[in-house]
């Protein structure tokens, strides 16, 4: 889920920033820093948004840089658990499928890829044995977390789609075309019901 989050740190400005205006370097320097880095309380930091405080600097001696007290907000992005999450699949393996999810990559394993048996064909696409359903590389979907593992530098993530409602987008639009079709059906059906009584009430 994407939030913006303020944060208040010590900024650690290099000495090729000093030409500029304070606030400009401690911007310039956060970029660098906090861009595309990714923390566990925070999430994957997407942008820094803006500098809104910045205090008096402090020289460490034996460090050529100088450290300023900042207040800014950034745009970032947290797994968050039961969280429907759209992506494309970028990696099939014979254990599952790899799918690109913000800025990082879910897993999802071979048995949550779908309510089917499925394996990996000779083509190098998983496929399902009685729906003859595939998943391929480029393929967009909708999973649901369903795990989240911190061990390590980037979280680990777990990834279902064998819930209703979830799984590849082609394989929803199917199943929305199938429930308009079977409403439309029913309806028929209860007119076709409805006429039958009044012509006998007649």
């Amino acid at each position: 889920m994407f939030y913006v989050a303020e944060v208040e740190d010590h900024v650690r400005v290099e000495p090729r920033h000093f030409g500029l205006a304070t606030k400009d370097a401690v911007a310039e320097q956060l970029e660098e820093s906090y861009v595309k880095t990714m923390h566990k309380e925070l999430g994957f930091v997407i942008s820094v948004i803006g500098v809104k405080e910045v205090g008096e600097g402090i020289i460490i001696p034996g460090d050529g840089a100088a450290y300023y007290k900042s207040l800014f907000t950034v745009l970032v992005w947290k797994p968050e658990l039961h969280e429907l999450v759209p992506g494309v699949i970028k990696e099939i393996t014979n254990f599952g499928a790899f799918m690109q999810i913000g800025p990082t990559q879910g897993m999802i394993h071979i048995s949550q890829t779908m309510e089917d048996f499925v394996s990996l064909s000779k083509t190098g696409n998983l496929q399902g044995k009685m729906s003859k359903r595939s998943l391929n590389v480029g393929d967009s979907c909708l999973a649901r977390i369903v795990a989240i593992s911190y061990k390590g530098g980037e979280p680990k993530i777990g990834l279902t789609m064998r819930q209703p409602g979830l799984g590849k987008v082609e394989w929803l639009e199917e199943a929305k075309k199938k429930a308009v079709v079977a409403a439309r059906k029913a309806e028929k059906g209860e007119s076709v019901a409805k006429k039958g009584k009044k012509e006998k009430k007649e």
